[in-house]
């Protein structure tokens, strides 16, 4: 870049071409430095006190210098003062500062808001066996944060997701709803229960697949992650013997001796221990599945959200 003498045989930088106001206009950090030049009448006491090397300070008053075309500083053995262009600049430089200090007040406002509150919405199984764990870590860790758990079955989690009524959710079923990014966050096995009074209780073999699938069981409604990878992994199912919308109901009827079901190995390993239900064998077919957090498609977990889903990552299961 050419330059031309001033009066006193200064240089001073010509004018930079036009262009996109960001390369115009000096950053924050060269603001900060000026106005620091201007009130200590130092350079080296400027860069002290913002924590550079006199050298650095030095380069970067240069480099907004050309980046202006402005003579802003001028610098002798007893110290750097402005330029009468520098004390122009200064003027408007503070006010840039200013406004830059009043938006980072309003963001770190709108941050604190965000965070104050965190909307779950988490599977039935999810919710009553896993969430419960990462929501008193993630109070632990974000006491002023208080958590809403909105409980359903997994298609109506994608439902508060799309509509904005949720921050984070939690599926069980067998892809990702249409509209959310997920993560898999642990793993999960249904096994078929029955009362110890149920005949399954006392079989000496396996049942097959193609028994359980047509037998009327207690199942969760359609929509339902269970409900969804129980169909898919056996073709089709029977019709329900009786159909419920919680995990803690469909338990309580099987305890009762209404039926069979098939469950989350998750959610009934108390009865199980109790000899309140039964596990039964089950050849042919293997009843997996992921559990997942969803979110809304190209927005990532922040604040409260993110530090939830790293609890759920640091303790899968």
């Amino acid at each position: 870049m050419s330059s031309s003498k001033g009066r006193g045989g200064s240089t001073e930088p010509t004018q930079p071409p036009p262009g996109m106001l960001a390369h115009r206009v000096p950053d924050l950090g060269a603001l900060e430095l000026l106005l620091a030049v201007a009130r200590l009448g130092s350079l080296g006491g400027a860069a002290r006190e913002l924590g550079i090397t006199q050298p650095a300070a030095s380069s970067r008053i240069r480099s907004m210098e050309r980046q202006l075309g402005l003579a802003l500083v001028d610098r002798s053995p007893r110290g750097s003062r402005l330029t009468a262009t520098g004390a122009l600049v200064t003027d408007w430089a503070r006010r840039v500062v200013e406004a830059a200090e009043e938006f980072d007040a309003g963001a770190q406002a709108l941050r604190d808001r965000r965070d104050s509150r965190l909307r779950v919405a988490a599977s039935m199984t999810i919710a009553e066996y896993l969430l419960p764990r990462w929501l008193i870590a993630l109070r632990a860790a974000r006491p002023d944060t208080a958590v809403s758990l909105l409980a359903g079955n997994s298609a109506a989690v994608a439902e508060r997701l799309l509509a904005g009524e949720a921050d984070l959710g939690f599926v069980e079923g067998l892809s990702v709803p249409a509209g959310l990014d997920a993560t898999v966050i642990a793993h999960d096995h249904l096994i078929v229960v029955a009362a110890p009074s149920h005949p399954w209780a006392r079989r000496r073999r396996p049942l097959t697949a193609e028994e359980l699938a047509a037998t009327p069981l207690i199942l969760r409604e359609e929509g339902s992650g269970t409900r969804q990878v129980l169909d898919a992994a056996l073709g089709g199912l029977a019709r329900p013997l009786i159909e419920l919308s919680s995990t803690t109901a469909v338990k309580a009827a099987a305890v009762s001796g209404a039926g069979p079901s098939v469950l989350s190995e998750l959610a009934v390993g108390e009865e199980l221990s109790a000899r309140r239900l039964v596990r039964v064998p089950l050849e042919g077919v293997r009843l997996a599945r992921d559990l997942r957090a969803v979110w809304s498609s190209g927005h990532l977990p922040v604040g409260p959200a993110r530090d939830l889903l790293g609890l759920t990552r640091s303790s899968a299961v």
